[in-house]
């Protein structure tokens, strides 16, 4: 039988200043089994710095084939794609294929690496690519509870994150835009 996910709650008042976006989010996260609360964490800002009406989690580790978040308009073609971690160039180039408006966030130890191998190659692709400091992406998930109420502050390159067991900053580097 196969492990279940983890459920997280998540109420969020988001500023976005850097957008001029302001909005309260109530978000359910499912912590796939082979997932790090890392990546959650990572998954759940990367959808607060992309904050509208139609983005939504999709099924991320349990479908290969879709990417962690996506926005589709209403005759169901996809209009945003954003994955999170250290995606191929062959994946990032699939997806820019599938979608016109695709996004990576890359956040963990391995970033650098990985930025200065496929960075080049991206040039030629229609990919935005953005990484958190994976530190501060550590401290936030020290904060993770299943249901969480937090405050989200996006501004000069820093997410300010503030709950009530705890706050940390998580300062984000546009690598491509």
């Amino acid at each position: 039988m196969a492990i279940k996910p983890t459920i997280y709650k998540f109420k969020i008042t988001l500023a976005d200043i850097e957008r001029d976006h302001y909005n309260d989010l109530n978000l359910t996260v499912a912590l796939h089994p082979s997932e790090t609360p890392e990546r959650m964490m990572a998954r759940v800002l990367a959808f607060c710095m992309n904050d509208r009406e139609n983005l939504a989690f999709t099924k991320g580790l349990s479908a290969v084939e879709e990417p962690d978040i996506w926005e589709k308009t209403l005759d169901d073609r996809l209009s945003l794609w954003i994955d999170v971690g250290e995606p191929s160039f062959d994946r990032m180039k699939k997806s820019s294929r599938l979608c016109p408006n695709v996004k990576v966030y890359s956040f963990n130890f391995k970033s650098d690496d990985w930025w200065s191998k496929q960075g080049e190659k991206v040039s030629e692709l229609a990919v935005s690519a953005f990484q958190f400091h994976w530190k501060g992406i550590q401290e936030m998930a020290e904060l993770i509870k299943r249901t969480m109420e937090c405050s989200i502050t996006v501004s000069d390159g820093v997410i300010y994150v503030s709950a009530a067991n705890g706050e940390c900053e998580v300062p984000w580097v546009e690598l491509r835009s």
